[in-house]
């Protein structure tokens, strides 16, 4: 049977106290609804159905920006009675011959594991519900079954009684039903209670009522199954994460300083022996090569950095290459389309953006290098600006082999400094620099004997 994923996203999350949609407040740098998506989508999934409702146009325009290409259905919730009626909004999409899965916007970090686990333990002609196991189930729905282990009701905390509040496994929410039965079943809902709202947890005595049984499949991890419906909650859950996430690099094998001082907002991979430092942040898709080393409060973002090379303190990374061997920092900045070869050297206080650098080059410090093409065992004296910018467009610099560039030069761009160059220090070049010459621009030195320091005049 095809698998339709139905979300339900269309909660204002007022608690938030935030203008942002609740689905749109960011876990580990991301929306809390591209979390769900991106598990959904590794389902496989026939259809994923969106249910949105408050904030509509920005959780579609966000949405589309992290999944440009997903094949996403929009359904919306024009008033939020309910879980039942959300689910309800989305019939029209079901094909009577498959299965829908119902999950939640503001439960992020459900699993591809656990939700395989559900679709293969709930049989298609059965009902599914997802539970939990809680020391302190206070709040929750318990679940309660028969002698054969069915799900037989779902009672709600205010109408439980003494021996029902004693149940520690309780309802998350999560359910799996056949598509047909849910356009049966759901039109029958009613909201008589205290809230006036349509529940979905109906279906389960629904279910009973038709002889369908309700199979429950408790989750292993509770984190799964956290929901956030404010900022204490958000805080709480992106902790519960990025522990999570530390682990997982831990059992890859790399060290970490204080894996409670480091945030993973993405992917990161890891060759035997790194070592992270604290407060070290990940953002998008990272590579570390062996032994690499990352100091103190980095940032790195969608970057390569190759085996045994150090990034020291305080150095950010945007979408750059770093070869083998290569020493970075401290106070380092390589923006995006940077390239560095094997064992180049940049400095404290170098920023580079789009450029290639050549092996064993290196800028020790106080520079800027945009838009150039450098060459091996290149050596950039302290103060040195590629001019790359005139005003209206970005034009190259290309440095040769071996060149020096004395401290404190301005490479007027487009210019080519020729192999085996020196330009001597203090220098604007702005023509071509022939190679294995010295090139120099410097006015005449002038002492001016009679010249004064101005003094400060009188209040």
């Amino acid at each position: 049977m095809d698998l339709n994923v139905v979300i339900l996203a269309a909660g204002k999350g007022t608690r938030m106290k935030s203008r942002l949609p609740k689905v749109l407040q960011p876990l580990a740098k991301k929306p809390l609804l591209a979390h769900v998506l991106e598990t959904s989508f590794k389902l496989n999934a026939h259809k994923v159905i969106v249910v949105y409702g408050h904030g509509g146009d920005s959780v579609k325009t966000e949405i589309a920006a992290h999944f440009p290409d997903a094949p996403i259905h929009w359904v919306e919730q024009a008033e939020q009675l309910g879980t039942g009626h959300a689910v309800k909004q989305a019939l029209d999409l079901l094909e009577t011959n498959t299965r829908t899965l119902i999950l939640y916007g503001d439960v992020p970090l459900i699993s591809e594991a656990t939700l395989s686990r559900f679709l293969n333990e709930v049989q298609p002609g059965e009902c599914g519900v997802i539970t939990v196991k809680l020391d302190d189930p206070t709040g929750y729905g318990r679940i309660v079954r028969d002698h054969a282990g069915v799900v037989r009701e779902i009672v709600e905390e205010k109408d439980a009684g003494k021996e029902i509040r004693k149940i520690e496994e309780v309802n998350t929410g999560i359910m799996l039903a056949d598509s047909i039965d849910l356009q049966q079943w759901l039109p029958t809902i009613e909201n008589k209670n205290v809230q006036g709202e349509y529940y979905l947890t109906d279906l389960v005595r629904i279910s009973n009522e038709h002889d369908v049984p309700v199979i429950g499949c408790r989750v292993k991890d509770p984190i799964e199954v956290e929901g956030v419906n404010d900022k204490r909650q958000l805080a709480k859950l992106e902790r519960m994460l990025q522990k999570h996430l530390a682990e997982k690099l831990l059992l890859a094998g790399a060290t970490l300083a204080d894996p409670e001082r480091i945030d993973i907002r993405g992917e990161v991979s890891v060759g035997q022996d790194c070592f992270i430092d604290v407060n070290a942040i990940f953002e998008g898709k990272n590579s570390l090569g062996d032994n690499v080393q990352i100091g103190p409060n980095c940032l790195i973002q969608n970057s390569t950095i190759g085996s045994n090379s150090v990034i020291k303190a305080n150095s950010v990374l945007e979408n750059a290459v770093v070869g083998k061997d290569c020493d970075i920092g401290p106070y380092a900045r390589l923006r995006p389309g940077t390239k560095l070869s094997d064992q180049v050297k940049i400095g404290n206080f170098v920023e580079t953006k789009n450029i290639q650098m050549g092996m064993a080059s290196k800028a020790n410090h106080l520079t800027y290098l945009g838009d150039s093409v450098i060459g091996k065992d290149v050596n950039i004296g302290a103060g040195t600006i590629t001019c790359n910018y005139d005003g209206a467009n970005k034009h190259q610099t290309v440095i040769g082999d071996n060149a020096f560039i004395g401290s404190n030069s301005s490479l007027v761009a487009p210019v080519e400094i020729g192999e085996g160059a020196t330009i001597g220090a203090g220098s604007t070049i702005s023509k071509d620099a022939k190679g294995h010459a010295l090139t120099v621009t410097r006015a005449k030195q002038v002492t001016l004997e009679s010249w004064t320091r101005p003094t400060k005049k009188p209040k």
